[in-house]
């Protein structure tokens, strides 16, 4: 089969099963990232999407096509009929029983109770059963290149891995969360702009991921948890390029050349973090100057800014400056929590790496200070969901994934409401309608309503019932196209 003339893919397999469960992420932007000059950038880019091409040899065997054409951005063609037991729309309605959802080429035509949906002549049905069919996934924060923390290749793998092999990786992680129903991507860290080449190649067809925004490298002050710290002098001398900026004019001139390079959006280190080394997790890094200089610049060129804050007063210096979003808040207070709801801010709470991380501390994976900080930010998470939810904070998911496996991103709708006191539907809305508001991409995915993009995914029985069938997906379709399940009838 020619992968590149025949798109898009009917079914694909997940290798999920590549990585154990206790995997972690090491190289993540902010702790390990290469440094590159400017030509050696150039290199760089052109060197990762040489080895998109090669890899797609590797996985197109696992990918079976609907329909031919050129390259392009992956679409439905014709009308399909979904049917399944229940249908969740993602926008806090309560569950529609034996549902039906009409797809005609990429966009939703109708959607409801079956009986009050007209079934268009030639139209090709899938029934799903037993099965409650949503709005494909959104998480909103994820690292989708390089290793992960725990594999063995992964420390120092910036000094021993080709340039190439992050976005060689990227390939099957951005198939591994497809496949687990996550749709949409907010990719917050990444070196080498290899982000950016892999967002372009699912664009324009070339592999099989999410829908992706991207923002280049992440960025902090010297020495912070943006930065690579432990090291000799002149291995990690990162500037504003690769995650340095100290003061409010290296801050602009940062967004400005993420920008310039294709960000979606702008990602901080307003505090110390877990996997960094030599900062406290909670430590106050960038002051409120360098913050809102970063916010306005980006609001300028119409982005919004997502801050990486574990510690109380880091969290409610960012929230002051005007972040978009909090990343982790994991020692979040009341105070902090009244601040974020008056001013509309955020949370991701990422609480699957918090789990994750302490039980690579607990295992001996992590040690030392790192260990420390593991155990003490994951217990301050279980706190700071519950102050957050309870202060009616806006909500939208976020796995860190690469701290975790990815491909395992559905967990974090069971730990909203096994940590965090969530109801299941307020869980769903969190990973839908409410991460695609934060997103600004509310107006066409988020929700099953007609008008918006055909992404939609299924999975067993009743997740209202049985929050864990979040983590088993059975039918993913994006942009009207099947990716996943979907056993046709004329």
């Amino acid at each position: 089969m020619d992968f590149v003339t025949e798109t898009p893919i009917a079914e694909a397999r997940s290798r999920s099963a590549g990585f154990c469960l206790d995997a972690l992420q090491s190289a993540r932007p902010g702790n390990l990232k290469q440094i590159y000059s400017r030509a050696n950038e150039m290199k760089n880019r052109t060197a990762a999407f040489v080895a998109i091409f090669v890899s797609i040899a590797i996985f197109s065997t696992n990918l079976i096509s609907q329909s031919t054409g050129a390259p392009g951005e992956r679409k439905g063609s014709g009308t399909v009929v979904l049917k399944a037991a229940r249908m969740i729309d993602g926008t806090g309605s309560a569950a529609v029983n034996n549902a039906a959802i009409v797809v005609t080429d990429s966009k939703i035509v109708a959607a409801g109770p079956a009986s009050s949906v007209a079934v268009p002549a030639g139209a090709r049905v899938i029934d799903l059963g037993d099965a409650t069919l949503m709005p494909g996934f959104i998480d909103a924060h994820t690292h989708i290149v390089g290793r992960v923390l725990g594999d063995p290749e992964g420390q120092n793998s910036y000094v021993h891995d080709y340039d190439s092999m992050g976005a060689i990786l990227a390939v099957a992680n951005a198939e591994k969360t497809l496949m687990a129903g996550f749709t949409t991507i907010r990719n917050v860290g990444a070196p080498n702009f290899d982000d950016m080449a892999i967002r372009k190649a699912i664009n324009e067809g070339w592999i099989a991921g999410p829908r992706i925004m991207t923002a280049g490298h992440s960025f902090g002050i010297t020495g912070g948890h943006c930065d690579d710290n432990a090291y000799k002098p002149g291995l990690a001398d990162n500037d504003y390029r690769t995650g340095v900026a100290d003061g409010p004019d290296e801050g602009r001139k940062a967004v400005r050349y993420q920008v310039k390079y294709g960000a979606d959006v702008i990602k901080i280190c307003a505090t110390g973090g877990v996997l960094s080394e030599g900062d406290a997790v909670g430590a106050t890094q960038y002051t409120y100057e360098e913050i809102k200089a970063i916010v306005d610049e980006a609001a300028k060129l119409d982005r919004k800014v997502a801050a990486h804050a574990h510690g109380t007063e880091g969290i409610k210096i960012a929230v002051r400056a005007g972040v978009a979003s909090i990343e982790h808040g994991s020692f979040l207070d009341e105070e902090g929590a009244k601040l974020m709801a008056q001013k509309g801010t955020f949370l991701v709470p990422t609480l699957s790496a918090g789990e994750t991380v302490e039980r690579a501390a607990k295992n001996g994976v992590l040690k030392g200070l790192r260990a420390e900080k593991a155990l003490a930010a994951a217990a301050a998470m279980r706190n700071g969901i519950r102050i957050a939810v309870a202060n009616k904070v806006q909500i939208a998911l976020g796995t860190d994934a690469g701290v975790i496996q990815h491909g395992l991103n559905g967990h974090e709708f069971t730990l909203m409401v096994e940590w965090g006191g969530l109801t299941p539907m307020q869980s769903i809305v969190a990973g839908t309608s409410s991460a695609a508001k934060l997103l600004g991409w509310d107006k066409t995915i988020g929700t099953i309503q007609a008008g918006k993009l055909a992404d939609i995914v299924a999975v067993p029985g009743n997740p209202l019932t049985d929050i864990k069938k979040m983590e088993s997906i059975v039918f993913v379709m994006k942009n009207g196209a099947v990716y996943k399940g979907g056993e046709t009838r004329p």
